[in-house]
């Protein structure tokens, strides 16, 4: 065979490697055939392709290898039983870019799925091959790495730690500082996935300059960029009143509020998320929001949206009125009750009513002009009616029942209370008729309002346990009238009448 036929059959082989490593890179971007490839064994076919003596094969074996593992947890887990890992690590600090990449793709994609794959990914040492990528001078290869490093780091505090350990946050912070949008996204979004956990690890990212780079990106124009800034600060903030105080000396009052109006929901849900996690620490930082406009700002925000992207500005609203008086007076002036009690009424979701009614319970505890404020809005007999409703879930009727403990307990402003007398069950109506029996006996008005009503009749008609609270407050109520008005208002008085005129013998 001529030099000229060898090399043939070369060109031919290398031609082959390519047309096939090309073509299941093409089949696994499509979901119906990813169980076609899985059965015919193509992970271990693709494996010696990645130290190929051909660049472009090794690269796309890779891609290959990291859009089948991206697909589902089993295939992820076929990359680690097939020892793939450590050529992956061994080559992405030797190869060149577009090779890191890839390597960097297959990484991030096994590691999604579950700590345990993400663990195998630090136990191959694959974090300091990382970390080393994101001081490549590509900023696609530091872009792969941050992303690969955020996946690992988002499943739990230890797999965080080992990001932390092998010193990747002053480069994910001087990433965030790089012209290129793309790795400002991904390098915030990586930050924000490290300090969720704990408030050490948060500390870790405070420490390295990060709150400052990340406030400085709150107005830029790019959405998903602010999306992850956004979530970033909020993740640090959560953890304690120090941590959150940080975020409000880097001055993000009151830009911060411009994106609760942003055309991007999740810009206005993460932006809702951030100042919640602040105002639920102290009463100043509460108030500190609210003098920068903030209540009436994210009030705005949950009339202007639906579903999930209210949930954290509900929220927000229920931490603010719980600190204090004045605070939950704040909430009341900025019109806030009426917004909750329409989040209450049209929402689908009971985790949302629920935390609405949280939000409302929160809002009316404190006096008995909180809770009327409240109670004008008509919104006891919503709270009555999903607690009562069968189809409500258990945290909803648990939140709706302390909601309407909450108010009732301080609500004097009776004709909100007397439609709930009819409907409501034993455990409510004690703290409804607990009310009556607090307010009549200082109120002639209320008194002939509730005979003339019907409430006096009502009261007459609940079954209460003799000596038990609602009886002594059935007592307390029937005290304040004649005894013929509580006889002539008692059940069966009616048939007593007539029955006494059918056994009265008239004078003739």
């Amino acid at each position: 065979m001529s030099q000229r036929q060898v090399l043939q059959v070369f060109e031919q082989y290398q031609k082959a490697r390519t047309q096939f490593v090309q073509t299941v890179a093409e089949l696994a971007t499509r979901p119906q055939n990813i169980e076609t490839l899985q059965n015919a064994g193509v992970m271990s076919l693709l494996r010696p392709l990645l130290l190929d003596v051909v660049p472009t094969i090794q690269q796309t074996a890779a891609l290959a290898l990291g859009r089948l593992a991206n697909y589902n947890d089993d295939l992820a887990e076929a990359v680690v039983k097939g020892d793939i890992l450590p050529q992956l690590v061994y080559s992405l600090a030797e190869q060149n870019r577009f090779y890191k990449k890839a390597a960097a793709f297959v990484l991030r994609a096994v590691g999604k799925h579950s700590p345990q794959l993400a663990q195998a990914i630090v136990d191959c040492g694959a974090l300091d091959t990382l970390v080393i990528c994101l001081e490549d001078f590509d900023p696609g290869v530091k872009e792969a790495a941050a992303w690969a490093l955020g996946y690992i780091a988002r499943h739990n505090a230890e797999l965080s730690q080992a990001v932390v350990d092998a010193g990747a946050v002053p480069l994910l912070v001087l990433c965030i500082q790089e012209p290129e949008i793309a790795l400002k996204r991904i390098a915030a979004s990586a930050l924000s996935d490290i300090s969720k956990h704990s408030p050490e690890l948060a500390q870790t990212v405070v420490d390295a300059g990060a709150i400052a780079h990340l406030a400085q990106m709150i107005l830029n124009p790019d959405a998903k960029l602010k999306r992850q800034v956004l979530s970033a600060l909020s993740q640090i903030a959560k953890h304690s009143v120090d941590l959150a105080e940080m975020g409000v000396e880097a001055e993000i009052f009151p830009v911060v509020l411009t994106c609760l109006k942003d055309s991007d929901e999740y810009v206005k849900k993460n932006a809702a998320t951030l100042i919640r996690e602040i105002a639920k620490h102290t009463p100043e930082l509460s108030q500190l929001i609210v003098n920068a406009g903030g209540v009436a700002a994210v009030i705005d925000c949950i009339g202007n949206c639906k579903g999930n992207v209210r949930l954290p500005g509900i929220m927000m609203l229920g931490y603010v009125a719980a600190h204090s008086e004045n605070l939950a007076m704040a909430v009341i002036i900025s019109k806030g009750v009426p917004q909750l009690s329409i989040c209450l009424s049209e929402e689908r979701e009971d985790h949302i009513k629920a935390a609405a009614a949280w939000a409302l319970g929160q809002i009316g505890r404190h006096t008995p002009e909180h809770a009327r404020a409240v109670a004008v809005t008509n919104v006891l007999p919503v709270l009555l009616s999903l607690y009562m409703e069968t189809e409500s879930s258990e945290d909803l009727q648990v939140k709706t029942k302390k909601a309407l403990k909450n108010i009732l307990q301080k609500c004097t402003y009776l004709p909100a209370l007397e439609p709930l007398l009819h409907d409501a069950p034993p455990n409510i109506l004690k703290h409804i008729v607990g009310q009556f029996s607090k307010v009549l006996p200082h109120d002639s008005k209320a008194r002939r309002l509730f005979v003339t009503s019907g409430g006096l009749k009502k009261v007459q008609e609940i079954k209460a346990e003799p000596g038990s609270l609602l009886q002594e407050y059935i007592n307390t109520i029937n005290n304040c009238y004649p005894e013929e008005i509580v006889r002539y208002y008692s059940p069966g008085y009616s048939d007593a009448l007539l029955e006494r005129v059918e056994n009265y013998q008239p004078v003739l």
